[in-house]
């Protein structure tokens, strides 16, 4: 161990003993985010697996019964309701989430007076809770709210927003795509923000016009970006839950033909006779689904590269 060396110019000594790093040291750092995620994601994901292959329910540990639950689901009527209700989701959200923001980034990315007040307001359905915009829209859709008022009043008629199984469902996709229309819109700004606006210049100098240069500047731009928000709206879309529920209830709408995958899985895996097995089973099966999709977005993209 070397000793300190003598002041030069006036300067302290620098000291030149190091301390040995202990080779537990890193771990102990990483400890309680090791803790943290061990405890409430893969000890939940190990047991989801495990209890797909049971069949426990809630007072009970149940027995292995192998893949009997996948089995059973292929003949479960509600099962198939449930992932068609899901990838319609997922049809109807993902275009308008990536989409609409991107044009809503460029409206507010000016620098303009007054600009500040339009982009925290098109961010706040993103801040509040998504029960109380469930609420707010059941009570417009209503049979006797407010949107119904106004279309008897221009002599339209009441519509069954919900209670009618499709339109139920678009009125759910309306509800999504309003409320995350403000978080995809910040990522695109972020995006929009890194595009030199030396390529717009050039492109206005060769004639382009603003939907020419949105084509050929603004999108290969922010393509990455338009493949991560492709990607974070299916997985959200496909497990959506709360906009459902609170609009068609429990029972997921008129015989349940609104019953998303998510909803079936609370459905039969909750209460003291709930089937915690065959709710597993469900689960592997939601999961297995929103990876199978963000590879094929990862690989859609990958396939239109040069």
């Amino acid at each position: 161990m070397a000793a300190p060396t003598a002041p030069t110019g006036g300067q302290h000594p620098v000291p030149t003993r190091i301390r040995r790093q202990l080779p537990t040291s890193p771990w102990l750092f990483a400890a309680p985010g090791l803790l943290v995620t061990g405890a409430f994601v893969l000890y939940p994901f190990v047991s989801t697996l495990v209890n797909s292959l049971t069949d426990r329910r809630t007072l009970l540990p149940g027995h292995f019964v192998g893949l009997a639950n996948f089995r059973e689901l292929l003949h479960d009527d509600m099962f198939w309701t449930g992932l068609r209700n899901s990838t319609l989701y997922v049809v109807g959200v993902v275009p308008a989430l990536v989409v609409l923001p991107l044009l809503l980034a460029l409206l507010v990315q000016k620098n303009i007076p007054g600009i500040t007040f339009f982009r925290s307001a098109f961010y706040t359905p993103v801040v509040a809770s998504v029960v109380v915009v469930g609420l707010i829209w059941v009570w417009l859709l209503d049979e006797r709210g407010l949107v119904n008022s106004l279309l008897e009043t221009i002599g339209i008629g009441r519509v069954g927003f919900l209670s009618d199984q499709w339109l139920l469902l678009l009125s759910a996709m309306a509800v999504t795509v309003w409320k995350g229309l403000g978080y995809y819109m910040v990522i695109y700004l972020a995006a929009l923000a890194n595009v030199p606006r030396e390529l717009h210049e050039a492109a206005a100098v060769d004639g382009a016009g603003p939907v020419r240069r949105f084509l050929s500047v603004t999108v290969p731009a922010v393509r990455s970006t338009m493949v991560l928000v492709a990607a974070l709206s299916s997985v959200a879309a496909f497990k959506v839950f709360s906009e459902v529920y609170l609009m068609a209830g429990p029972s997921g709408g008129p015989a349940g033909e609104d019953t998303t995958l998510v909803m079936l899985v609370q459905r039969t895996g909750t209460g003291l006779t709930g089937r915690v097995g065959y709710a597993s089973a469900l689960s592997v099966v939601v999961f297995a689904v929103t990876v199978a999709l963000m590879l094929l977005v990862l690989r859609a993209d990958r396939g239109e590269e040069p």
